[in-house]
């Protein structure tokens, strides 16, 4: 059985409307081990059996030094989880995981594109990581599910750098094919509808249900070898909804990193 490694980035600072994702790290793990719920997956694997080594919490005062930590996290044969944080981190993320892995494919679950060139005059905004990647070559093949905010640039983005986008207005699940290449997963908690997940800065309507992406990661065929869970706000959350729902998808994803 492979082993997971997980880590939590403390960095929000790329967030362009509400700060807050950098206190989620710590919060989901607490809704993982709370008393509410059980440690085992919906096809009963038991999560308190697998080989998880947390490195803990990275206060990020530099964005750039994101990369060497987890660089330094991805040493040895585990699968590294990582709880963020604005979404700004998944390229530095990314960059560490192409050294391990030249070749992947990512997939993207999101209300937003995350493909501006620049956003703010930032190039590294939590609204730019998959130009960034895409621009350097870090992904073979992007497939984006849940987006419901495509602007005329982000569309051209998408046909420049080749980009596979489910869009929630005519979304079709069974559409996705196999992927060929080992997969990395980037869950952004509001591509879920903020009736399942209100604890984000952006709230978008007409989005995912839960019962959609557990059933997509689920079926997924793909060997997964890594994943990040991002933007999770707390000080948007009522009543820990979005901790929860944040915890069913660390356990559904580290399922599958583990098969």
């Amino acid at each position: 059985m492979n082993s997971i490694i997980l880590q939590g980035i403390l960095y929000d600072k790329k967030s362009s409307f509400q700060p807050g994702p950098a206190k989620a790290p710590p919060l989901i793990r607490e809704a993982l081990y709370s008393d509410s719920a059980n440690m085992f997956t919906e096809e009963l694997k038991d999560v308190s059996k697998m080989s998880i080594s947390d490195k803990g919490d990275f206060g990020i005062d530099e964005y750039f030094n994101i990369e060497g930590i987890t660089s330094t996290n991805l040493e040895g044969n585990g699968k590294l989880l990582t709880l963020g944080g604005d979404h700004s981190i998944t390229y530095p993320i990314i960059k560490a995981h192409h050294e391990k892995y030249p070749v992947l494919d990512i997939l993207h679950i999101d209300a937003h594109g995350d493909l501006y060139d620049e956003f703010e005059g930032d190039k590294y905004s939590h609204a730019c990581p998959f130009a960034r990647i895409m621009e350097n070559g870090l992904a073979e093949n992007l497939v984006q599910v849940g987006i419901r905010t495509l602007t005329t640039h982000q569309k051209e983005q998408a046909e420049k750098f080749n980009v596979e986008v489910h869009e929630m207005k005519d979304l079709n699940l069974s559409k996705i094919q196999a992927f060929k290449n080992p997969l990395y997963i980037s869950l952004d908690m509001d591509a879920f509808d903020p009736a399942f997940a209100p604890g984000v800065s952006h709230h978008e309507p007409g989005g995912l249900s839960s019962r959609q992406v557990i059933d997509l990661i689920q079926n997924l065929e793909a060997e997964v070898i890594g994943a990040d869970i991002v933007e999770y706000n707390p000080d948007k959350d009522f009543h820990s909804m979005t901790a929860y729902l944040a915890a069913k998808m660390m356990k559904e994803i580290m399922a599958k990193m583990v098969d």
